[in-house]
């Protein structure tokens, strides 16, 4: 089979991303990121659909290797704005941290990744426009996650090397 997309039209990119954003809200993830790829496809700088297509990518995460990180990645640093890139790049990790967690990753290997996200929350914040304190929100929910488990479970890798090092120095054929 030899079928192609067909071109929206350039009228019709509002409406487009409106219907983007409408599909995400009934978790249809596959059919927003459809339209946000038509719309790209009209007007490559159209920041609602970059914005819309990572979101869609995100909404797709199941904590699994398959997981498209990178092009959500992608889609976000197509944004122009640096506090909205800054504020979706932490969404992302966030995402991709919680959909890990909740696949059955254990909690010290993804410390690093929420922490990315609340770095990006962090320099977001200090350009957030007055009244928007989204990522503030994020940031907090992300801490109150980290709290939500005992700290051993976050640092569990760095404890059991210790123990390792710390504990026992002789080799195991010496053992009797």
């Amino acid at each position: 089979m030899d079928y192609k997309p067909k071109t929206i039209t350039p009228a019709g990119i509002k409406e487009a991303n409106s219907k983007a954003e409408r599909y995400r809200f009934l978790n249809q993830p596959e059919e927003a990121e459809s339209i946000c790829l038509d719309v790209l496809a009209v007007d490559p700088q159209n920041q609602l659909a970059w914005r819309n297509l990572g979101l869609a990518i995100t909404d797709q995460f199941t904590g699994k290797a398959t997981d498209r990180h990178t092009e959500a990645e992608l889609a976000f640093e197509k944004l122009t704005d640096k506090y909205e890139r800054l504020y979706y790049m932490g969404i992302m990790h966030e995402r991709r941290a919680k959909s890990q967690l909740r696949s059955g990753h254990l909690p010290h290997t993804l410390l690093v990744i929420f922490e990315e996200a609340m770095r990006c929350f962090e320099e977001a914040q200090k350009l957030s426009p007055a009244a928007n304190d989204d990522a503030i929100l994020h940031w907090n929910t992300c801490v109150r996650l980290l709290q939500s488990r005992a700290d051993a479970d976050w640092h569990r890798e760095h404890q059991e090397i210790e123990g390792i090092d710390a504990g026992d120095s002789q080799p195991m054929y010496s053992r009797k």
